[in-house]
This record gives structure tokens, sequence and C-alpha cells, in this order.
């Protein structure tokens, strides 16, 4: 439920603060004085993408804060935690900041978050019925929709679009083997024989850097000899060599030492050193030992470097990637394979289609359950929005071809007159009617929904005298079930409101403003009486309004 509402530097309105209760609150005011303002930023705080020249004149940004409690909507807390948002005292706090430049941030519980996140916060919150929703109604696509929002469906069609699509996947995958088997056909043969000249080249291909190393090794041999051969000389064999020499340094430091003890660090590391030259000689005799000359192996070598330069050119890749080319030329020569078996094809084909004819089974009868139960709600209450002997038949066409939202269109006729046959909406239906048909529908849909809180935006445009009565009487009944909020020009209608709220333009050092204010039982017997009587307010027209609040 909507709680509370902060609104500063927003268009008009330079500060507002406003606390919301249960039920059905109504919004009035007089024309121009912008009671769509609160909605508006209200979808801000929810989203919706900011125009430009939304930042009040003089400001420099303008920032919108909307409070819901969330106690009764577990959904939401969870999809909160799994979000980052989680929050212990069962408050929801969205806040939208625009700068006068038009870039916004969006926060959720304080936190930074992106728009998107705003408005999948939104859709467990409330639902916004625009001036101009009825006019959804029209399009068949809404229709749709609406049946699949009052069977609870969404989630089955959404199936049935997923099985559709793999259905026309499996199909055209089988209509290509069909007719592309000859292209097909020449590309495996190019790919197996690329397949059998890189397996002929057996483990080697994996081995290109192990490969490089021992050619260079063989390739060089007689320099690595000689030059081991020399180092072993002149550390260890030769007159001068660095071991005798160091001997004859240690028997001097010796000498040394015993004259001055301090010496026996330089004594160690010289020893050090002496063990370190006659390590090394060991390691280079070793080496030399396992180095031999073999024209034959190097020769292998150079042939099986030549084979794989001359394969990776071909396929434009180092000789390092050839390993993994394999596999992408096996991977998709079985594709290819698959591709070709086309019994294999068919029996995909078949289940896929197997599987979407029962979903969209299923979905066809929870639509037509729904469609006659929606049928004769909506009916109902046509009847007590003054369209008497209207009725409301949703039809289920079948498509002649399967389609991705199921296997029927769906159709809102409507007769608004006892005695006329039902037809099409946008033919049938005036504006004020369609009006009333869109509020009954869109109450309709508040019995099913999750949400918490509807708003409605002038929907009662068009309508007065008993029909607005009966207007705010369903208004206000579905105030009892949901937190309802309105928008309304109809005393009528303002006169249900649990809560009212007003919306006054003021004129302020050259600034016009728009103020927000809650009103008390005095005030709205004022209000009221305005909305009667217009400019001239007298006693009778007070009197009059105390009774529709009274009543």
């Amino acid at each position: 439920m909507l709680s509370h509402l902060s609104i500063r530097n927003y268009l008009l309105v330079e500060s507002v603060e406003l606390d919301f209760a249960p039920g059905l609150t109504v919004l009035t005011g007089e024309t121009g004085a912008g009671k769509s303002i609160l909605i508006d930023a209200l979808a801000l705080a929810l989203g919706d993408r900011a125009e430009g020249g939304v930042v009040r004149s003089g400001a420099a940004r303008a920032e919108i804060t909307a409070a819901f409690s969330i106690d009764a909507l577990p959904a939401l807390a969870a999809w909160l935690d799994e979000a980052g948002y989680a929050t212990d005292d069962d408050t929801l706090i969205l806040r939208r900041v625009i700068d006068a430049g038009g870039r916004s941030r969006g926060f959720i519980n304080g936190s930074a978050a992106p728009l998107a996140q705003l408005k999948d916060a939104a859709e467990f919150l409330l639902d916004i019925h625009g001036q101009h929703a009825h006019h959804a109604l029209l399009r068949p696509q809404t229709q749709r929709e609406v049946i699949d929002a009052y069977a609870a469906a969404q989630p089955l069609a959404a199936t049935v679009g997923l099985a559709w699509h793999a259905w026309q996947q499996a199909r055209q995958q089988r209509l290509d083997a069909e007719s592309h088997g000859q292209a097909r056909q020449i590309e495996r043969e190019g790919l197996t024989l690329a397949v059998n000249e890189l397996r002929a080249l057996g483990e080697d291909l994996a081995r290109w850097d192990d490969i490089q190393t021992e050619h260079a090794r063989l390739a060089h041999v007689t320099t690595l000899i000689e030059g081991s051969h020399a180092l072993i000389e002149g550390l260890d064999e030769g007159e001068s060599a660095v071991s005798n020499q160091l001997g004859e340094m240690s028997t001097r430091l010796d000498t040394m030492q015993a004259v001055d003890d301090s010496l026996g660090e330089v004594a160690a590391l010289l020893a050090a050193a002496s063990a370190d030259v006659s390590e090394a000689v060991h390691a280079l005799r070793r080496y030399v030992d396992n180095l031999n000359l073999d024209p034959g192996r190097l020769g292998e070598l150079d042939r099986c470097m030549s084979e794989m330069h001359q394969l990776a050119r071909k396929h434009r890749v180092q000789p390092d990637a050839l390993a993994g080319l394999l596999g992408q030329f096996e991977a998709r020569l079985a594709e290819l394979a698959a591709s070709d078996d086309l019994d294999a094809l068919q029996a995909r084909e078949d289940a896929a289609w197997s599987h979407y004819q029962t979903e969209a089974k299923r979905l066809t009868a929870q639509r037509r359950k729904a469609a006659a139960a929606l049928s004769r709600q909506v009916t109902a209450a046509m009847h007590e929005l003054a369209l008497a002997g209207g009725q409301l038949d949703i039809q289920l066409q079948p498509v002649s071809e399967p389609r991705a939202h199921g296997m029927e269109d769906v159709g809102f006729l409507v007769a608004s007159h006892p005695g006329l046959p039902p037809g099409p909406l946008a033919r049938v239906a005036s504006g004020g009617e369609l009006s009333r048909i869109s509020l009954a529908i869109q109450t309709a849909l508040s019995g099913v929904a999750g949400v918490p809180t509807l708003i409605f935006d002038e929907v009662d445009v068009g309508i007065g005298g008993s029909v607005a009565e009966a207007v705010g009487r369903r208004l206000a009944k579905l105030g009892e079930t949901r937190q309802v909020l309105v928008i309304t020009h109809l005393p009528q209608v303002a006169a249900r409101g649990a809560q009212h709220l007003r919306v006054a333009r003021q004129a302020n050092g050259g600034f016009v403003s728009s103020n927000i204010e809650l009103l008390d039982t005095d005030a709205r017997v004022e209000e009221i009486a305005r909305m009667l009587g217009g400019l001239k307010i007298t006693a009778t027209t007070r009197q009059h309004a105390a009774e529709m609040l009274a009543g």
C-alpha cells in the first residue's frame, strides 16, 4: 500500500508531503490546477521515463520519494532480498532524482538502482489506469492480455509462446535439411578432408610448443655440446680453472683467518661459491651426456613443423590453434550429421508440435472458462453503470494457423442496449460507454490481481448524474479490498472518498505553483459544493454537498 509521497521541485510543485490511507482516496481541483501532477510524479518514482523540463523553474533538481507498506507482499520482499534491497521494517522506499539537465538517478531503500529495477518493483505495488487507458481495450492484443490476466494464465501463455517458437525452430531445421542438402554435403566433404588432414598429425597436433623446443635443441646440438665443454674446461679442468683459483684463495683466507677470526663470514661465502661451482660442473656434465646428434629425429621434426605450418596457413590460424580447430570441425560435422537425419528431425518437430498443442489446449480451456466468468461479471457491472440491458460477450475465435499466443484470437463484443446484436468495441461503444466498460473490466481484474493499489486518472470523463453515482459506488466498493486513488471532476465520485485531496494553483511573487492538501470535513463540503455549483456557492449548494458526503 502507498503510505507516503514526497514531491519537491517537480513542474509546478515546490514541496508537498502526503500521507495516504487505505480505501478510496479522491483527488480534485479546478481545471488546470495540475491534478495529474501527483500521478505523473509517482510514475517517475516507479521507473517511468523522465521527459525534459520536469524540474521546477529555478531549481537544480526534482526529487520524488514514495514509501510503501509491504508487509502483505511476501513475493516483493523475496524479490528485494534477492536483488540486495532487503528491508527490516516492511517499508519500501523508492526515490527518483532528476537534475535540470534531464539526467536522473533511481534509488531503492537508499541504494542506487537502475530504472528497470524500479519498474520491476512497481509490478508488485500498483496499477495506474491513465486518462486514455480505455482506448487500449480496442486492440486485440490488450483484449487477450485481459483474459489471460483474469484467468491468471500469464505463465501458461508464456509457456505456449516458448513452445511455439521451439516448434517453429524444429520445423525450420527440417525444411532446411530438405532444401539445402546439397550445400551441406559439400560442406561436409570439405570438413571431412580437413579433419583427416589434422588427425594425421596425431598427438603432435597438440604439442606445438614442445616440438619447437625439441627442434631448436637438435638444430643447435653441436653448439650446445661445444659450449658445455668450454664451460667445464673453464670451471674445473683448465690450468686456470675457476675451481683451482677458488681453492688457492680459500687456502690463503684460512691463513689470514688464523690471525683475524672476523674473516669467518668471508670464508663461509667463499666456501659456498666453491660448492656452487662444483655443482654447476656436475650439472653441465649430466647435460652433455644427454645431448646427442640425431639427424633422423631432426628430419622428422622438420617435416612435422612444415606440415603444421602448411595447415595453419591453409586455415589462416597459428600452428598452436590447430588442435582447437580440429575440435570445431568435428563438432560441426556432428551437427551436419544430425541435420541430415531427416527421420530424427521429423521426430523432433513432431514432439515440439505435440508439446505446443498440449500447452495451447490447456491455455484455451483456461481462457474459455475465464471468458464466460468475466463476461458475466462485466455485464453485471455495466448494468450498475447505467448500461442496463447491455452485455459483454467475450469470444474465442480459432485461428487458421497456430500462433505464438495460442490457437485462438480473443474478441470483445458488446451490446450497449437491449435488442442490439453484440459488435466489436471499436464500432459499437461510444467514448463514455467505452470508459465505463473499461472501468468495469479494470475493477474485475483488480479482484484477481495481486497489486494492492489501483490509480484511476479521470476515468469518469464524459459521464454525470446517476451514472456518476454508480461509478462512485463502484470505486468505493473497490476501495473495501484495495487502496484506490482516483482523480475526478465529479462530485458524486469525490463524495465517496474516505480521504480527499485537493489541488490548487497559487501565484506567489510571479511564480505559479500547485499545492496539494488533505481536506477535513468542512473543507470537503466546500470542495464538493464548488464542484456542484461552480464559482457561485450558495447555502443550498453547501447543504447538497453535505448530504452527498453524509450519504
